[in-house]
């Protein structure tokens, strides 16, 4: 049985706290334990949103874990967990409540917070997102530059069915400017990473958006 070594961690404090009367001991242990909390509400938060993903069903536990994560990465001086959990937090609000305008801040705070621990997953993620509110904003423009520097963050990890998921959208983009073989070609490369990742949600995906569009 594989055992957390924060856990273990924690046992030590216990120990050196009653046995040793190290009064430093306890404080320690809390702060051990808090990044244990937060990383398993963020974990537990995230699949009671792939739950959402397949029934469309709210849970009310989800907000209050990513929150719950926020709060605990923040208190640790953690920000490259607190931008992940605040993402989360805003995702909530624009994908589960439809609610863009309440998720906008969180969306910020996260990218700001990735941005400056090098957390380039977490802001190619909330730059995608801030770039869903400006498409739903009218701001197509603006829409596209996040969606692409969202898009360039994602190949410099090789996050390739991120990359494809990002392209799906700019193939949208690029139908309302009635740039059709861009969009083609958009689709073709989002096709051709999600077929070499093996990312068979992403396929499902494209072969929507290339009936609802009429492309390809």
């Amino acid at each position: 049985m594989t055992t957390d070594p924060r856990l273990e961690q924690a046992q030590l404090l216990y120990e050196r706290a009653v046995f040793d009367g190290d009064e430093t001991a306890v404080p320690a242990g809390e702060r051990v334990l808090d990044g244990v909390e937060a990383d398993l509400a963020l974990a537990r938060g995230r699949l009671l949103h792939a739950r959402f993903l397949e029934d469309g069903s709210e849970d009310p536990r989800e907000l209050k874990l990513f929150e719950r994560a926020a709060t605990l990465y923040a208190r640790l001086g953690d920000g490259r967990g607190e931008g992940e959990a605040l993402f989360w937090v805003g995702i909530v609000h624009q994908v589960v409540r439809d609610d863009t305008e309440r998720a906008l801040p969180f969306f910020e705070r996260s990218l700001a917070l990735a941005t400056a621990a090098g957390d380039r997953l977490t802001a190619s993620y909330a730059l995608r997102h801030l770039g869903f509110a400006d498409g739903l904003a009218g701001r197509p423009d603006a829409a596209r530059e996040r969606l692409e520097e969202s898009t360039r963050l994602r190949r410099e990890i090789g996050f390739g069915p991120g990359v494809a998921a990002n392209l799906i959208v700019l193939a949208r983009l690029a139908v309302e400017r009635a740039d059709r073989e861009g969009a083609e070609a958009l689709l073709a490369e989002a096709t051709e990473l999600a077929e070499r990742t093996g990312a068979k949600g992403v396929l499902r995906w494209v072969a929507a958006t290339r009936e609802e569009l009429g492309v390809g």
